[in-house]
């Protein structure tokens, strides 16, 4: 799919108007690269199983029983047809007369694309063979089937190579870049020869060495191996089917196991906040030439949510804050048990709709010198909490930017566990919370064998170093599955009995959607009109108003509601829906906030260059003018990727709200889903809206 979008959707497909050497690589794409990728991914039964199942077996299973269209299909797929039918489409199109038509006409140059893709499609379906279709022919015919189109293939390669005349009139008219058009044309032709050629030759040398491989036989004396020599041979299979780990990888698992690799991250962050820190208490008051306007509002807050994406909680794992605390705690004894009554997520949840709220009541985006002391209270709070009080109490139950970590990583695909939970039930020791001589364990007390989920982890990696089997990793997980089931959890117990949790999910996730409506044209232009019209001198009192409404009555209002009509229908407590169901809209919030914020890094992703320019020049390192008039990093298809985020966020949320009421309930599963995917489609659909408005360019010079 990617392919296919770098081939007609990207600058590739204007400049093939231009250059015939671009039109042939979007050609080679078509035929070569995008269909064998398409079939290893063995699409029909996931297009089967995706359908509704009165449908699939109803309709399309009928349909596809009919005696005539298999007998159809049966011929059409033999694969002397596919051989012709592609070998034709790429000569036919090569033709000057139908090269020129797809050139001059839009809707002929889709009909040439689609001829590509839909008949490469039937070559190299007999090549890969995808699951549950099967061979026609022996698998050693297509050694030939594919050494056969490489000739054809060389053949119209050689003849564009070599001929001495513009064959296609259109570039000869076209504006040049770089090349005239016969050179354009002898390269052109040297791309569609060797790596077209490439394209065939590889596939067709691996089936010959599958094929001319020897088979091995089982000889009488290995049927009856050592016991030793088949536990050997379980613990390597069962090591085999392991999921993909990090801490696994050759020289990345090395580094993330050394004791000094957190502390290299951290160190490099200490110095990055300092630095923003000094110039935003020294430099320019004007955020977008100050490192404290830029860095924390556009840049930090785009990777942090990449980085959840990619990975999971990378920020926490390199984290400055801590590395001021763990050096403080040499003088403050952090001897005290945190309050019993603000061991919940509610003091979290009110700080960050307080943050939410001063964000946009203060413009803290704008103002450099109240961002670098926002970070320095950051500091200070994280001294003097876990200074005084014992286990991490301040990434587990004040931090804002931790709290918005958790959730958002719930929708992670990698996880801190434990690889296999059979060692872990011979364990005595509990290194990986209680430590040892050596290395400190959980310091938020996560026992890895009952830790599901990433909710409380900071990615810190002590229990993977006091692990003396070493048996913990960042493992690959299914992103969302930790929301479906309502286990006993390590620290945060079962979700259902958590409506701390679930207020922090709702506050983050209708908090994603208000933030990113305060900064377009329709809202900000309806809060001026309602500041005229009640004669306020300042619009601080509307946004307080509204950050109320769309923090707090809001999501209780539309929370609650889902959740009444789906206790009633499931025969279940309103508390228990409200804490298991408002845990699936995390997803739905996360494509939100990834969705604006890389929004903002795109469009402000150079806005660093000029600011650096200006503290050089500051520091007398350099004497020319920084360049103020940087450019954009932003694209004509940005709101499609915004889009695809959200539709993303969207697919995960009404999955694991589906998978709940599955849960729930037997007999009346849509019904007790619908209220929840009701609002996430509601809430979608506002996230689609404020993606196709006008945004504020924050933390950029606009001339």
């Amino acid at each position: 799919l990617a392919a296919i979008y770098f081939s007609l959707a990207s600058p590739l497909d204007a400049f093939a108007s231009f250059l015939l050497t671009a039109h042939m690589v979007q050609h080679l794409l078509l035929t070569m690269i995008v269909p064998p990728l398409l079939l290893l991914g063995a699409p029909q039964l996931p297009l089967l199983c995706g359908l509704p199942r009165r449908i699939a077996s109803q309709v399309l299973g009928p349909f596809l029983q009919w005696p005539r269209l298999k007998k159809l299909v049966h011929r059409v797929m033999h694969p002397g047809v596919c051989w012709v039918l592609f070998v034709l489409s790429n000569i036919i199109w090569h033709f000057p007369a139908f090269y020129e038509l797809a050139l001059r006409s839009s809707a002929w140059h889709k009909v040439e694309h689609f001829c590509f893709l839909a008949t490469a499609l039937l070559f190299w379906w007999h090549v890969i063979q995808p699951w549950p279709s099967r061979p026609y022919w022996p698998r050693w015919a297509m050694i030939p089937y594919l050494l056969l189109a490489d000739l054809q293939n060389t053949g119209l390669a050689g003849f564009l190579s070599f001929y001495d005349r513009v064959l296609y009139p259109t570039y000869q008219a076209a504006p040049r870049l770089g090349m005239n058009p016969l050179a354009d044309q002898a390269a052109a032709g040297a791309i569609m020869w060797v790596p077209g050629s490439i394209a065939f030759i590889i596939p067709a040398a691996l089936i010959a060495v599958q094929f001319l491989s020897p088979k091995r036989l089982v000889r009488p004396s290995q049927r009856s191996a050592e016991p030793a020599v088949i536990n050997a041979r379980m613990e390597t299979a069962r090591a085999r089917n392991l999921p993909f780990d990090f801490v696994r990888l050759p020289v990345l698992g090395a580094m993330i196991r050394s004791r000094y690799f957190r502390r290299a991250l951290q160190i490099v962050t200490l110095l990055l906040a300092a630095a923003i820190v000094l110039d935003g208490l020294l430099g320019p008051e004007i955020s977008p030439m100050n490192l404290a306007g830029v860095l924390p509002w556009t840049h930090w807050r785009a990777f942090t949510v990449i980085g959840l994406l990619a990975v999971g909680n990378l920020f926490c794992m390199a984290c400055p804050f801590t590395l001021v605390r763990d050096l403080g705690r040499r003088l403050l004894p952090a001897r005290r048990q945190w309050p019993r009554m603000l061991s919940t997520k509610w003091l979290a949840a009110a700080l960050i709709i307080i943050y939410l709220w001063a964000y946009e009541a203060f413009d803290l985006w704008d103002k450099p010198s109240i961002t670098a002391l926002i970070i320095l209270g950051y500091f200070l709070a994280a001294l003097l909490v876990d200074g005084f009080f014992r286990g991490a109490s301040f990434c587990k139950f004040v931090c804002p930017i931790g709290q918005f970590n958790f959730v958002q990583s719930l929708a992670s695909p990698f996880e801190v566990k434990v690889r296999r939970p059979d060692i872990c039930a011979s364990c005595r020791t509990f290194d990986c919370i209680k430590g040892n001589a050596v290395q400190r364990g959980c310091e938020l007390q996560l026992f890895q064998p009952r830790k599901s989920g990433n909710m409380d982890c900071t990615f810190c990696l002590d229990c993977i170093k006091a692990c003396p089997h070493d048996n913990v990793g960042i493992v690959a997980v299914r992103p969302g599955k930790d929301l479906i089931d309502d286990l006993p959890r390590a620290s945060v117990k079962r979700y259902a009995r958590r409506p701390d949790l679930a207020a922090l999910v709702l506050v983050l996730t209708f908090g994603a959607f208000a933030n990113a409506a305060g900064m377009v044209a329709p809202v900000l232009s309806g809060i001026s009109q309602i500041e005229k019209t009640l004669g306020f001198s300042s619009d601080l009192g509307i946004i307080t108003l509204l950050s109320v409404l769309c923090l707090i009555l809001l999501p209780a209002a539309l929370a609650g509601t889902a959740a009444a009509c789906s206790s009633a229908i499931a025969g279940t407590s309103v508390r228990e829906n409200f804490c298991r169901f408002s845990m699936s809209l995390a997803p739905l919030g996360f494509g939100m906030w990834l969705a604006h914020f890389v929004f903002h890094l795109f469009t402000a992703a150079l806005t660093p260059i000029p600011v650096a320019e200006r503290i050089a020049k500051d520091l007398a390192m350099r004497t020319a003018e920084p360049g103020w008039s940087v450019g954009s990093l932003a694209f004509y298809d940005l709101p499609a990727l915004e889009l695809l985020l959200l539709d993303l966020g969207l697919l995960v949320a009404l999955y694991v709200a589906w998978r709940i009421a599955c849960q729930m309930t037997s007999s009346r599963r849509f019904t007790t889903f619908l209220p929840w995917g009701i609002l996430a489609v509601a809430l979608y659909a506002a996230g689609v809206w404020i993606i196709f408005q006008p945004m504020e360019m924050r933390g950029m010079m606009l001339h």
